[in-house]
């Protein structure tokens, strides 16, 4: 590993640590979490190479890693998120690129340093994409169920999944909490255009953590809940799957020049005329980017029709290297 991805590595966890979802927990508290942390120096004369990062076909298109926290608002135009932060919260942090699963970190804030103590709190703002999710769920429940019955040994439940309306919105929310560290965890999920947003948050203080939860002055896009978030009016349909050979017309396998093992991750929106318009790399080298790139550029797909109208649609398409199967999960809406 090269020294510009250990200090990707650093900063990651400093940024896990404050929040976690319970299969990335450590132990971890809130005071550590509001700490610089340290990163190593880069010896002289050392090369630095960039490895596989996010990158889009175009910068028109918004994409699920260009969440910004500014004046007091967090806001990510591709989720379609809007969120007042609580009074004096902030953006310490920047998140680490999204992992080769899909999954991102989209925020971390909290309030100033000089706050650590009892009611100090932090929240982790994450999405994780459903179609290259290596996990058995195919919504927010399913994967809160999931994460609930995977806690570490040294976590403990303390609310079971259930429903919770947010923002006149269906979340699905659990907690846990480290009888040792004395740490509670609250996880709100929702699933939007095929990804699973959670929000969580820590705290020594579950009323603070009660009183987060409200999540005030949050703003979401319509018809999204727990169980469905599929896309569709403004923005494409998202449909798991869709790159199958019953819908594709013309096919270009692309031409590497160099021999990687990574996965490449790769969501693409289709327009009406069963063109690719835009391509987002979750994870890639620049030159399996620009090769990918090259192929998809001469595919041609079927229009998807919702109602006998033809729609856009965002789908997601792995190239590389296989990853362990799972349990397979409905493909979309129907209308084609």
């Amino acid at each position: 590993m090269n020294l510009y991805f250990l200090s990707l590595v650093v900063l990651s966890a400093s940024l896990l640590a404050a929040g976690q979802t319970p299969s990335l927990n450590s132990g971890s508290s809130v005071e550590s979490s509001n700490k610089h942390q340290s990163l190593p120096k880069v010896p002289a004369e050392s090369i630095l190479v960039k490895g596989a990062w996010s990158s889009a076909s175009d910068s028109m298109i918004p994409v699920p890693e260009a969440a910004t926290v500014s004046e007091g608002v967090f806001s990510d135009p591709y989720f379609g998120i809007s969120y007042k932060l609580p009074q004096d919260w902030s953006q310490e942090y920047e998140g680490p690129p999204a992992s080769e699963n899909g999954r991102y970190v989209l925020a971390q804030i909290g309030p100033p340093k000089t706050r650590d103590g009892p009611d100090s709190a932090s929240m982790l703002i994450t999405a994780q994409d459903m179609f290259f999710t290596p996990l058995p769920a195919a919504n927010a429940v399913e994967l809160t169920e999931y994460l609930k019955h995977h806690l570490q040994a040294d976590y403990k439940v303390e609310i079971a999944p259930t429903s919770a309306k947010i923002a006149d919105r269906s979340f699905s929310f659990f907690a846990y909490w480290s009888p040792v560290a004395e740490l509670h965890w609250y996880v709100v999920a929702i699933q939007i255009r095929c990804h699973v947003v959670q929000f969580v948050m820590t705290s020594r203080d579950t009323k603070l953590l009660d009183h987060l939860l409200g999540l005030n002055n949050m703003k979401l896009p319509a018809g999204v809940s727990a169980t469905r978030g599929d896309g569709g009016g403004p923005v494409p349909v998202c449909i798991n799957d869709y790159a199958r050979d019953e819908n594709v017309i013309t096919r270009i396998d692309p031409v590497f020049t160099a021999r990687r093992f990574n996965p490449v991750p790769v969501r693409i929106i289709i327009d009406k005329q069963g063109k690719i318009k835009h391509i987002h790399f979750i994870s890639a080298f620049p030159d399996q980017a620009k090769a990918i790139s090259d192929a998809l550029e001469q595919w041609k797909f079927k229009p998807y029709a919702i109602d006998g109208k033809p729609v856009e649609v965002e789908t997601g398409i792995l190239f590389g290297r296989a990853r362990q199967t799972r349990a397979p999960r409905a493909s979309g809406p129907a209308g084609q």
